[in-house]
């Protein structure tokens, strides 16, 4: 059952406190230059093939990052 947005929710939605983990990962995606870290890591990045699908590579270098 899909939740439906109500006034109240919007409003709240406006004002919440952003937490300390939003902070930082929005701090980190403004300082970091992910396109050109990415274009350099990814001519050695595993492609996939028959077995088991790696991870998206930007996932993988934001994860390796924190």
């Amino acid at each position: 059952m899909s939740h439906q947005l109500t006034f109240a929710d919007s409003e709240f939605n406006n004002k919440r406190r952003k937490t300390r983990k939003e902070i930082f990962l929005s701090r980190m995606n403004e300082l970091m230059p992910w396109d050109q870290l990415e274009a350099i890591i990814e001519p050695f990045y595993p492609k996939p093939g028959k077995s088991r699908r790696p991870y998206p590579l930007s996932t993988m270098l934001r994860i390796h990052c924190m």
